[in-house]
């Protein structure tokens, strides 16, 4: 509580209370003001557009992923599970700039006229959010009984009458929950939007960034920050009355036994694989693969100049693109061991069931207060801390000349990722194993050791790399609290974009693909420890 307190509650009132407070007194006057305005009107419809068809689009082509990847055995079944988590958690600029590269003039597919449009952001969202469905669907549908399909089945119902009737209303909650993710990560979709829509197709998120960064107008800010977080808060609402319904204790351990061979002759595999298919070598492989051979791609021809030039700093940039590579590193290192620790013990205390409604409610109240910087803006948190942190809480000391705020704002994001990725696992559970060592005289730290501790070591490990390859790639609050001789490697990229010249150009590819080639290691390990059984737990 007083991390969150300090450094995320407290800067986030502090720039909405800037906006709001005129000579120490209540002036909500600026909500007239920014809604009289067509801009803004315009900013919220596209922003709720944008996410309400990046959220169909994921929904649609995820379902049929998660069958096939969690009800269906084949060779090769893990490694295409790694794949398809590799969008989730690669950078927001590095997702823009590999649609970019892909839909520009000289591109693949650069003859379609989709460079920035509307539905090129739409495409990058589901690209981005197409792991969230799969494997929050599939780690529940992986756990479905399957004698009521059969049974439905031996009484003369369809394949698809039996997916229509009995098995999607048991996924109802997991469809639920991760619709309502996604929406969240949609609707505040911030480095990705920037790149491949600029101001024409702003977001709300956007919106936030231009008035702080270009207008110093921080009522105009503070305003669309609080719509933001209605936005949020219904969602995430949503969210958890959902996933509550999805969390319950589980056999853990043991591998699903539910699986079959995959049998192309059943029209529900044969569909599923086909979807599957296009959805992972169109919408996923291709961009990446792309940006791949267009960052070999030079004025001389082909070769690595591109790669070689991210040893010398470019333009007016302080530091070359490796140097700022190692302090993407070093900082996510800082940022994952701040949020283990807080998140651990968070998703400790909320895994508890107590007996009383009230504490039950405080519980709950608890996951979702810890919930709520997945959706607040970035850009809000990170300007926050620049006006906030020369004496947080009163405290007297400046924190804005330490290099540890980075780290500090990036563990703000990426805490609720490792609450989501340990808490199924701990609440899965049995409280009898904690009640009979402790019946045997374990003490509670013995019980916390042997009991939580062994059966969450892969969850804690499967959070330690996502809150790593998360906290690599933000770029939103870093963007404003990075110091120009110590940016991070999303920020220099990012200023490489705005910058004319092919040699720019040519770096930015070079390093989105470095980017993107840590994150993707990140999470193939991240997929070797998860445990068998809990696909769908972060």
């Amino acid at each position: 509580m007083l991390f969150l307190t300090a450094f995320f509650v407290w800067p986030v009132l502090e720039i909405v209370g800037r906006g709001f407070l005129t000579d120490g007194r209540l002036d909500l006057g600026g909500f007239g003001d920014v809604f009289a305005r067509p801009r803004t009107w315009r900013v919220v419809g596209q922003t709720l557009a944008q996410a309400a068809l990046g959220t169909a689009g994921a929904v649609l082509l995820g379902i049929p992923g998660a069958y096939l990847l969690y009800r269906c055995r084949f060779r090769g079944r893990g490694a295409l599970r790694a794949f398809v988590t590799v969008p989730f958690v690669l950078p927001t600029v590095v997702v823009g700039v590999a649609f970019r590269s892909l839909l520009v003039d000289g591109g693949l597919l650069g003859g379609l006229g989709l460079d920035g449009t509307f539905a090129a952001i739409v495409l990058a969202l589901v690209f981005f959010n197409y792991a969230v469905v799969v494997r929050t669907v599939g780690g529940m549908w992986e756990r479905l009984d399957p004698r009521a399909e059969q049974a439905a089945r031996a009484l003369g119902a369809s394949p698809w009458r039996v997916l229509r009737t009995v098995t999607l209303p048991a996924l109802g909650p997991a469809i639920a929950s991760a619709a309502s993710l996604v929406f969240l990560f949609c609707a505040t979709a911030f480095g990705t939007v920037l790149v491949l829509g600029g101001r024409r197709y702003g977001t709300v998120e956007t919106e936030i960034w231009i008035q702080t960064t270009q207008f110093l107008d921080l009522r105009a800010a503070a305003v669309l920050s609080v719509v933001q977080l209605v936005v949020v808060v219904g969602a995430l609402a949503f969210a958890g009355r959902a996933r509550a319904r999805t969390e319950r204790a589980l056999t853990l351990g043991v591998p699903s036994v539910t699986a079959h061979p995959v049998r192309l002759r059943d029209p529900l595999d044969a569909v599923a694989v086909v979807v599957t298919v296009v959805t992972a070598g169109g919408l996923l492989a291709l961009p990446l693969l792309n940006l791949v051979i267009r960052s070999l791609r030079t004025p001389r021809g082909w070769g690595l100049d591109n790669y070689a030039a991210l040893g010398v700093p470019q333009d007016t940039l302080a530091v070359s693109a490796w140097q700022a590579a190692g302090t993407s590193v070093r900082t996510a290192v800082d940022a994952t061991l701040i949020a283990l620790v807080v998140g651990g013990l968070v998703a400790l205390v909320v895994s508890r069931r107590p007996r009383t409604p009230s504490a039950r409610r405080a519980v709950a109240g608890l996951d979702a207060l810890f919930m709520l910087p997945l959706g607040v803006s970035a850009v809000t948190v990170g300007f926050g801390f620049l006006v906030s942190m020369d004496a947080p809480l009163g405290l007297p000391v400046d924190l804005r000349a330490s290099p540890v705020l980075v780290a500090v704002a990036q563990a703000v994001v990426a805490v609720p990722l490792v609450v989501r990725t340990v808490l199924p696992v701990l609440r899965a559970i049995d409280p009898r194993q904690r009640e009979v060592a402790a019946t045997l005289g374990a003490a509670p730290g013995r019980v916390l050791r042997t009991v939580d501790l062994a059966v969450a070591l892969r969850a804690v490990g499967l959070a330690l790399g996502f809150a790593f390859a998360v906290s690599l790639g933000e770029f939103g609050a870093t963007s404003f609290l990075a110091r120009p001789q110590e940016p991070t490697l999303p920020v220099v990229i990012f200023r490489l974009l705005g910058r004319p010249g092919a040699e720019n150009y040519g770096a930015a590819l070079a390093a989105s693909v470095l980017l993107a080639a840590l994150t993707a290691g990140v999470v193939a390990v991240c997929e070797r420890l998860r445990r068998p059984g809990i696909g769908g737990a972060w």
